[in-house]
């Protein structure tokens, strides 16, 4: 019997890319380094993926980014919070903070780690648009600045963004980062466009329409790419993504009595040499934000390691002697998980089903809203052009961390084939490397930064200085 190892926040995703991507990565690229726009030094430009979940950012030529942290921030309000005191209750917490007004932000695996009194939990993000620029603003701090250690003024910047980034989005983006952080040159790639590169290039298909399916934290979203360009008149996306299959995933195991302690809610006392006994401790003013924050971290390892997509539609019938699957959480206690391996993944292709999930009842203007993958594909393809569709239909790329979900792919490309016009000859494409498909979208932009046919694409400052941030709508449409 196989049971899952609890999960650690302290281990990273170090897989490498498939040896073919590894490859065909190196072949197409021209040299790495593209030269600075304040002289002849050549230096590399940085690539940033803020999606929904996580924030990516590395350098542009390399196969992965070296900073991947949550994309959500810490915030106490009001400076009369003792962290001394908060420092004796987490000892060895060295806190990376930035203060604005009466707020203090904390950003990062390591700070959002550790529980602070009052401290809140928030999102700069709603589906898939920024919010709260302070918010991001830390964000982008923490990955520059701390991550990366790098200076701004030196390195070009590419940014990929939502396809439903409004031209405003976009000024303010273009505004901010030149402006505070003083970036020589910048470049906005839909993530849509940014990743159907990257698996263009990993599978050598030398076809630039394709169909991305790009399955986030936040939102799943629907867009097709034509010569590498998205049709927005053709976006589709739904509020159903990771963090809500989750929270679906805590609620339903709640349900059965099963309760998902966060890591600062207990320690081990040990009472005999080797043996320990776990004792809960009392902390009143833990926010029900940062409960939550702590409970997704461990759900979503749980939802990693157990959960895939069923085969065919689900009814509690026919999944209701499903064999039970083991998983060791942090505090020691092995659960049983059974049909909810299955029901969960399923909410995907039919979003009414997580109302059946006990106190998720008040998500039904979310449910009732969303549509299921295929029929979000089928829409999306109906809406494009007659002369592309097959075309669309028979590249269909999934991308997102909630995309590596076991048998995703196969239960997609099955229901489209029973959904879809009898002409259509359906091809769904996914990474068969999880971190490639995690890290797609960045994956994509690192190539597309490193060409050296690319360099005369940048939106240089002299630029901005000269036409405003109104001129990024010409330099990346």
């Amino acid at each position: 019997m196989v049971v899952y190892k609890k999960f650690n926040k302290k281990e990273k995703e170090t897989t490498p890319l498939s040896p073919r991507l590894h490859s065909l990565y190196w072949s197409f690229l021209l040299p790495r380094e593209v030269k600075s726009f304040k002289g002849n030094d050549e230096v590399s430009a940085i690539v940033v993926d803020l999606g929904s979940h996580t924030c990516k950012a590395g350098y542009a030529g390399e196969d992965a980014p070296k900073a991947v942290f949550p994309s959500v921030v810490g915030s106490i309000d009001g400076m009369e919070i003792d962290d001394a005191d908060n420092a004796n209750m987490n000892p060895g917490s060295t806190p990376d903070s930035k203060s604005k007004g009466k707020s203090k932000f904390y950003v990062g695996s390591q700070d959002l780690g550790y529980r602070r009194d009052h401290m809140e939990v928030l999102s700069p993000m709603k589906d898939g648009v920024v919010v709260d620029w302070d918010m991001v603003e830390n964000i982008w701090d923490h990955a520059l600045r701390k991550c990366l250690m790098i200076d701004p003024k030196e390195h070009p910047m590419l940014f990929a963004e939502s396809c439903s980034n409004s031209q405003q989005q976009r000024e303010k983006t273009a505004e901010i980062l030149f402006e505070k952080y003083q970036v020589p040159a910048l470049f906005l790639a839909k993530n849509a466009a940014a990743y159907t590169f990257q698996v263009l290039t990993s599978f050598a298909s030398g076809r630039a329409t394709s169909l991305v399916v790009d399955c986030g934290g936040g939102s799943t979203t629907v867009a097709p790419v034509q010569d590498g360009y998205v049709l927005q008149k053709a976006v589709s996306t739904s509020p159903i993504g990771g963090d809500f299959l989750s929270d679906c995933l805590l609620k339903s195991l709640e349900s059965k009595g099963l309760l998902i302690k966060p890591h600062y809610a207990f320690k081990r006392k040990e009472v005999r040499p080797g043996e320990f006994q776990i004792v809960d401790l009392d902390l009143p003013n833990t926010t029900e934000s940062y409960k939550l924050y702590s409970q997704r971290v461990i759900v979503s390892d749980i939802k990693e390691c157990v959960c895939r997509a069923p085969d065919t539609p689900y009814d509690d019938t026919s999944y209701s002697n499903i064999p039970m699957t083991p998983y060791e959480l942090p505090d020691g206690q092995t659960i049983e998980i059974g049909a909810d391996r299955f029901k969960i993944p399923d909410i995907l292709f039919n979003p009414s089903l997580a109302l059946t999930i006990p106190c998720m009842e008040n998500s039904i203007e979310t449910t009732s809203s969303a549509h299921g993958l295929p029929q979000m594909v089928i829409e999306s393809i109906s809406k494009c052009d007659v002369d592309i569709r097959r075309e669309l239909y028979s590249s269909i790329l999934l991308s997102g961390g909630t995309a590596s979900m076991q048998q995703l792919k196969e239960r997609l490309e099955k229901d489209l084939l029973e959904e879809s016009p009898q002409a259509a000859r359906v091809k769904v494409l996914a990474s068969g490397n999880a971190t490639e498909r995690r890290f797609s979208v960045w994956i994509g932009g690192s190539i597309l930064a490193s060409l050296g046919s690319f360099q005369q694409m940048w939106f240089s400052k002299s630029e901005f200085e000269e036409h405003g941030a109104s001129y990024i709508q010409r330099k990346c449409p």
